[in-house]
């Protein structure tokens, strides 16, 4: 008897190899259904087609036995490949620290679109050369925003004068544009992510 199909488009935030070496685990994450928990068998090393990677956006033909708790991953397509965030570490641990968020909160299912947006464009900042401190305080702040909490009426005021409008130029102004030093940018992620942890139950990295 057939399983429980499903084709959806999805971006992978996690891997690791499963109990056997014949699959690995990943964690994807779709617009559509949120995150899900997929088996994906190891292609041979000849093979023509590369595997699935962190960070790829794929269209994926999924099935399932056991009622959606896992998903085999039939047949994949790449939609876009974000190689460039291996350039560096530090481009690395900021596309990380999203896939971490992602993968430790739930969100809720009428932000699922916004957030798949949000990964394309965070994803695509990054491997495109963008200064990886801006483009995770840009999507932190986004994703708090777009997830109902109250950052621009509570965190934002908190700030002093000089620190709220050069937060409000980071969060506002195309990244190509940005000048301000790295020790700011940290500061106020510094502060942003206190203000995380004491009013909300939002897990960080």
């Amino acid at each position: 008897m057939p399983g429980q199909q499903l084709q959806t488009s999805a971006f992978i935030l996690a891997k690791q190899l499963s109990g056997s070496d014949k699959f690995e685990q990943l964690t994807v994450f779709s617009g559509e259904h949120g995150l899900l928990h997929c088996l994906c068998r190891v292609a041979p090393s000849k093979t023509a087609s590369p595997p699935l990677d962190l960070f790829d956006e794929a269209a994926l033909w999924l099935e399932s036995t056991n009622q959606g708790r896992t998903w085999f991953i039939k047949e994949h397509r790449f939609i876009q490949r974000h190689t460039g965030i291996g350039r560096s570490y530090d481009t690395l641990r900021a596309a990380a620290a999203f896939t971490q968020l992602l993968n430790r909160n739930p969100v809720s299912d009428e932000s699922r679109p916004v957030i798949a947006a949000l990964l394309r464009t965070s994803f695509a900042a990054l491997a495109a050369g963008g200064r990886p401190d801006i483009v995770w305080l840009k999507t932190l702040y986004s994703f708090l925003r777009d997830e109902g909490y109250p950052v621009k009426q509570q965190w934002w005021p908190q700030l002093p004068a000089a620190d709220r409008d050069t937060a409000a130029q980071l969060l506002n102004q195309p990244l190509a544009a940005q000048t301000t030093d790295t020790a700011t940018v940290v500061r106020l992620t510094h502060r942003l992510e206190a203000w995380v942890h004491a009013e909300t139950e939002i897990r960080l990295g």
